[in-house]
């Protein structure tokens, strides 16, 4: 089954990104992969304080997606996966699209404001040509009326 990934992050971009993600696997019978990645730890030299701040963002991070679920399973019938990766944001979405050949398309929410689309759209579109998947690129300022009439 052909997976569509998405990644999930505290953006407000990220909704839309979700929204067409669980959209098109409903529309195509494939199912959404969320991606969210905790960020390189500070704390190394303090190993107790690591490890709480990274359980801490593990149990944050299942709160924000079991939000994302239910509405992905209740209006879409979509079960998504949630996979946690630690380290450099781009680097992981690039590993885990190599370590699952399910993934077929990477979903990506654009910012509106005036600094760009973000830092993670900036960076793999720059790169897209080396990605062995497609990216689809979901504006941030869409409404669900509009995605709905595109997916």
């Amino acid at each position: 089954m052909r997976k569509f990934m998405v990644v999930l992050d505290d953006s407000r971009e990220c909704l839309n990104a979700m929204r067409f993600a669980a959209m098109r696997a409903a529309r195509t019978g494939g199912g959404v992969s969320i991606l969210s990645v905790i960020p390189p730890d500070e704390f190394n030299h303090w190993v107790g304080v690591g490890e709480i701040m990274r359980e801490e963002a593990r149990e944050r991070i299942t709160a924000h997606f079991e939000v994302f679920a239910k509405w992905m399973r209740d209006r879409q019938n979509v079960d998504p996966e949630l996979v946690i990766r630690e380290g450099d944001p781009v680097a992981q979405i690039v590993a885990q699209i190599g370590d699952d050949p399910d993934i077929g398309v990477l979903v990506l929410g654009a910012g509106t404001d005036k600094s760009g689309p973000g830092p993670l759209v900036t960076h793999l579109t720059r790169n897209a040509g080396t990605l062995p998947i497609p990216i689809t690129i979901v504006p941030g300022d869409l409404s669900k009326e509009r995605l709905e009439a595109i997916t």
